[in-house]
Formats: C-alpha cells, sequence, structure tokens
C-alpha cells in the first residue's frame, strides 16, 4: 500500500474536507477515511461493507471482471496443477513457496500434530447422533482452547506458531470423527505416513475390521479440494475470524467464530444446494423448464453454482473443479451419474442462453465440487465441514497477519441509527 499523493474532496453545504487516497499493489485505489468521523462527525454507510476496505492484506487478491484469484502473487490454476495443499499453506502462512528442506520440515511438523487430545474423544459424546457435523465443529474447535492452554497467547510469537500448525493438522481430524460419530462407526486415528489428503480420506472411510488403500486419484481430486477453498480474501467467515482476533480472542475461539459464520447456506453450504438443485431438476429434458424458472422474476427458483458475489467473470476455480469430477467419475466408472449428465448439459445450456451471458452468471467453483464429494462417499452433511477445514489455514493466515500488525485496534462498526429518540420512562400501571 502506498499514499498516491491523490486525495478526495467531500462537500457537504459550505463545508469541504480533502482525504487521502491510498494505491494499493492491485486493485482500486481507496479512499483513507479513518479519520472521518473526527474532522466531520459523520459516518459513511455501507451495508455488508461491499465498498469498504476494513483492512489491508497481503495474502490474497481477487480481481472478480477479469476471473483472477493470486495467492501471496500465484494464480490458484498453477498452484492447483502444480502444488499440493500443504505447499500452499505454507505460502498462505509464510509469504513465499518453501525449498524442499522447508516444505519438508513444514509437512513433518502438521503430520506430527494430527492426533488430537484423547480426552476430546469424549466430547464427542454430549453430542445427539443426529447432530450436524458442523455443530461438531463449532463446539469442539472451540473447545480446544481448553485442552491447548500452551497457545492461546496470541502476544508470544511461537505460540502463535504452534496454535497455527495445531489448527492446520487438526482439523481434518475433528472433522472426521464428526462424521464417524454421526454414522456411529468407531474414530480412525490418523496415521504419519499418508499425505494430508490421503490421511482424511482414510479417517472418514477406514474401518477397523478391514485394511483401506486411498486412491491416488481421489487423494489428489481431495487435495484440490483443499486448494482451491483454501482462501479467498475477506469473506464473510474470514472476516467474521478477523473481528473476532480484534478483540484479543484465542486463536482456537477465532476459528469457531469463523466456522460459524461458515455454517451458512449463502456461504459454505452453497454446494450443498448445488447438489440439491441438480436432484430436484432429475433429468435432461426437464433443464429448459428449470432455466426458464431461473429467468422468470416472479419465481422463487434460483440457479444454484452460477454465479457469484466477487467474480463477475468466470470463477477461476471453476474449470479445475471440472477437471477434477470428470477424473473422479471417470475413475469410479459413473460418467453416466444423472446428477453428472444434468449438471453438464445444465452448464451447456446456461452458457448458450444470452440471459446468463449478458448477467455474467457462469458456473462456480460450488457447481462441481458438491458432485465429487457425492461421488467419494460424503453425504451433504459433510461438504460445509470440509469446507472449513480446507479454509483453516486461510483464517489461520489471515489471523496471524492481522494479530502481527502494529497498532492493531478492536474492530467497531457503526450504525446508522433509525429507532426512538430519547423518551421517558412510563410505569407500567400507567401503560
Amino acid at each position: 500500500m502506498s499514499d498516491s499523493n491523490k486525495t478526495a474532496k467531500l462537500t457537504v453545504g459550505d463545508q469541504s474536507w480533502d482525504f487521502p487516497i491510498l494505491s494499493p499493489t492491485a486493485g482500486p485505489d481507496v479512499i483513507d477515511i479513518r479519520k472521518l468521523y473526527g474532522t466531520t462527525g459523520m459516518f459513511t454507510y455501507d451495508p455488508s461493507f461491499t465498498s469498504t476496505a476494513a483492512c489491508d492484506s497481503a495474502i490474497t487478491y481477487i480481481d472478480g471482471e477479469e476471473g483472477v484469484l493470486l495467492h501471496r502473487g500465484y494464480p490458484i490454476d498453477q498452484l492447483a496443477a502444480k502444488s499440493h495443499f500443504l505447499e500452499v499453506c505454507y505460502l498462505l502462512l509464510y509469504g513465499a513457496l518453501p525449498d524442499a528442506a522447508q516444505l519438508e520440515d513444514f509437512e513433518t511438523r502438521v503430520t506430527r500434530h494430527t492426533m488430537v487430545h484423547e480426552q476430546m474423544h469424549r466430547f464427542f459424546t454430549g453430542y445427539r447422533r443426529d447432530a450436524h457435523p458442523m455443530a461438531i465443529m463449532v463446539g469442539t474447535v472451540g473447545a480446544m482452547s481448553a485442552f491447548y492452554h500452551d497457545s492461546t497467547d496470541i502476544s508470544d510469537p511461537w505460540q502463535r506458531e504452534v496454535a497455527s500448525i495445531r489448527l492446520i493438522a487438526k482439523m481434518p481430524t475433528i472433522a472426521a470423527m464428526a462424521y464417524k460419530y454421526t454414522i456411529g462407526q468407531p474414530f480412525v486415528y490418523p496415521r504419519n505416513d499418508l499425505d494430508y489428503a490421503s490421511n482424511f480420506l482414510r479417517m472418514c472411510f477406514a474401518v477397523p475390521a478391514e485394511e483401506y488403500e486411498v486412491n491416488p486419484i481421489l487423494a489428489r481430486a481431495m487435495d484440490r479440494i483443499f486448494t482451491l477453498h483454501a482462501d479467498h480474501e475477506q469473506n464473510a467467515s474470514t472476516s467474521t475470524v478477523r473481528l473476532a482476533s480484534s478483540s484479543g480472542a484465542n486463536p482456537f475461539a477465532c476459528i469457531a467464530a469463523g466456522i460459524a459464520c461458515l455454517w451458512g447456506p449463502a456461504h459454505g453450504g452453497a454446494n450443498q444446494a448445488c447438489l440439491e438443485m441438480l436432484r430436484e431438476i432429475g433429468s435432461v429434458d426437464k433443464i429448459p423448464e428449470y432455466i426458464a424458472r431461473a429467468k422468470d422474476k416472479n419465481d422463487p427458483f434460483r440457479l444454484m453454482g452460477f454465479g457469484h458475489r466477487v467474480y463477475k467473470n468466470f470463477d477461476p476455480r471453476a474449470k479445475v473443479m471440472k477437471e477434477s469430477a470428470d477424473e473422479v467419475l471417470e475413475l469410479l466408472g459413473i460418467e453416466d451419474n444423472p446428477t453428472l449428465q444434468v449438471a453438464k448439459e445444465l452448464e451447456k445450456q446456461a452458457l448458450a442462453d444470452p440471459y446468463f451471458a449478458d448477467k455474467k452468471l457462469f458456473p462456480n467453483v460450488d457447481f462441481y465440487s458438491g458432485i465429487i464429494l457425492e461421488a467419494m462417499g460424503f453425504p451433504t452433511s459433510m461438504f460445509t465441514p470440509i469446507f472449513a477445514l480446507s479454509r483453516t489455514i486461510g483464517w489461520v493466515s489471515q489471523w496471524k497477519e492481522m494479530i502481527e500488525e502494529p497498532g492493531m485496534r478492536i474492530g467497531r462498526p457503526r450504525q446508522l441509527y433509525i429507532g426512538e429518540t430519547e423518551r421517558d420512562y412510563t410505569d407500567v400501571e400507567k401503560r
């Protein structure tokens, strides 16, 4: 971020004030209004903060108009094709790609922290068997601060480092335990001889009665899903983590807050909603009917998996996810899966329709991710927990960046008050 030596003039009545304009390394300039209230006595009004830069960050950059997603400057398609999830974790956390020795050390540290405290197993028995895995994740991750007291002091750089590694390492274990608990199967402990994605698949699908061999194509697809969801700039859950962090809360509480926000269907639940929509359509011959409904302003039906709050062009993650879907479904011999056929034809017809092209409603990352996860054997209730464990590295990186920023202050959004003005209390007998 640099001072562009430009200013913006605000005029209200016969008074004017100048505010500095800051220039980022990429993206639009921003008007620095930090002194607006003190100078003018006024606030800005920006519901949902869609026109407000609440922080400066060097982690992720998105150009929604051009369909660009960069992590520390590296395009997401290059990372998904040439890298793997733990290397991307290192990049997000430390700011640069690791050399061979650094990567080996990082992978070892993560692998050695994948087990959770044995007493945490008892936590799960307090939940009903039909509890949603996200409910379990919110509670269990928040409870980590009760078990790992040696990594909750955010003023200690070493404790911040240990907490970061623990969260990245243990989240797949907790997600897998949540899944196993809801289906009534015993927990499967992690293994240090497996990579991150393979370990997660084994913890989800292995049983004590027989050996489980992880298919490398499925592991690679899982790793790509993790990578494609690793970070996405200042979205709702990341902003939640940052706001919680600004109060000085411990890292486990902050990440639990992010998980709770991600649970919303407008955020982390989008791929589940997309899959349910494809099932509702049911067959290729019904697609024209549903496309017509999507274009009807009076019909509440909307095409899930198309368009994005940020991207006004193709979601750069969608192409990679589609390739993974083809690989997984071919491996499993279910290329003729009815849901997949509906998805492919729906994409084809929607892209050929001027209505969707004009509105720039293109397939996003959620359009195919749900199909992949279902093909692997995951129920829809596990889609969002998998998103949460993928996004943990983004939350942790953003948390770490914020904590290390000099002069960090607690977040305090303002409001446009539209309630009653001051009035006197009336005794109950006189109301």
